[in-house]
């Protein structure tokens, strides 16, 4: 918690003074006490209280002068709340190993399923972009609120040769440069300094999808330290297992560089000769997650991949936001002054004299 107003807390010297009031006045009612020959009249005369009656709605009055001081200060609270501004940008891969069949019908179809889906849970007011990679990183759709043109880049991906995971981070980072102009593009130059200091995160988030391990381009833990450096957290999902499987695509699902050769006029399918087993680089996608504050996740079916991806926004849609609490300090400073005036008033009452 932090103040806004720290000055303020000054008027915590009303309970201190308070207090040398209340001895003050004790001081002052003895001095003029009137002596009487008898005991048994001054008990009559007083109301019948115990001591902690007579201490109670004091403490209760001090304690709600103490707490309305200190809203005085204006607290502030750090807590996470839903970003209005958040975009999040879906980067997945499209190498050719995305037509493994060890996922049904093959990784790529599993893939666009549970993105549609990711797509349509979305809240209407959250931005969504698209950036796909194999050799290379390309920006599809950049962060729009138009399900219907995500929905339509999804079910157009092809496959390709290579996998370049850290140019899909920096193509990512780049995209959101665009929208938010706290967030430097890839070639600014930073002040140096710890990768990730100076701030909470940005509302912006990647989520890399991929099936295997980086082959080309910017090393993904290098490109997840630029992402880091700009306070962007990058979720990773590596998909699919390591049982071997035949690549098997449809035709359109196939770009002209792949394995395959490219499609073959008048084929409904293609086939990838034999079995391949691709392994999922763990060890690097959760570096990533962790360099810049975000978080690995395994997803070996379709299944799997729906849940995640269905998981996510409880995490990547809120922001650490500092926010006032003035208000509940003034109502629980008031709640203590009244009950102590209240308390006070009751138990002072003077007892009513017989018929």
């Amino acid at each position: 918690m932090s103040l806004n107003w720290p000055w303020a807390l000054t008027a915590l010297l009303a309970f201190p003074l308070l207090l040398g009031f209340r001895w003050w006045m004790r001081r002052r009612r003895r001095r003029g006490a009137v002596r009487m020959s008898s005991v048994a009249l001054i008990r009559a005369a007083l109301p019948d209280r115990s001591g902690w009656r007579r201490r109670i709605p004091v403490w209760l009055f001090a304690t709600g002068l103490v707490v309305l001081a200190t809203g005085a200060a204006r607290p502030q609270a750090s807590v996470l709340v839903p970003s209005d501004s958040s975009s999040i940008l879906l980067t997945m891969d499209v190498s050719a190993s995305m037509c493994s069949t060890d996922v049904a019908p093959n990784r790529l179809t599993a893939a666009e399923n549970a993105a549609r889906e990711f797509v349509r849970a979305q809240d209407d007011g959250t931005k969504i972009g698209l950036v796909v990679f194999s050799g290379i990183a390309v920006l599809r759709v950049e962060p729009t609120t138009d399900k219907n043109a995500l929905l339509a880049a999804i079910g157009s991906l092809r496959t390709s040769r290579g996998t370049a995971i850290g140019l899909g981070i920096l193509a990512s980072i780049d995209a959101i440069a665009e929208i938010n102009p706290n967030v430097a593009p890839t070639g600014v130059e930073l002040p140096a300094g710890p990768p990730g200091t100076g701030g909470e995160y940005e509302p912006d988030t990647i989520v890399v999808l991929t099936d295997g391990a980086n082959t080309q381009g910017v090393d993904p833990v290098t490109a997840a330290q630029q992402a880091a450096a700009r306070r962007v957290r990058v979720y990773t999902i590596g998909f699919g297992t390591t049982q071997p499987a035949p690549f098997v695509c449809t035709a359109d699902q196939l770009g002209g560089d792949t394995a395959f050769g490219g499609n073959r006029p008048g084929q409904g399918r293609a086939f990838g000769g034999g079995r391949r087993n691709q392994d999922i680089d763990e060890e690097t996608l959760t570096q990533v997650a962790t360099t810049t504050g975000g978080k690995y996740f395994q997803a070996r079916d379709a299944k799997e991949l729906s849940r995640v991806l269905g998981d996510l926004p409880n995490s990547i849609v809120l922001q650490r936001k500092h926010t006032e609490i003035t208000v509940w300090f003034a109502l629980a400073g008031a709640v203590f002054v009244l009950a102590a005036v209240g308390l006070a008033q009751w138990w002072n009452r003077s007892p009513r004299s017989p018929g």
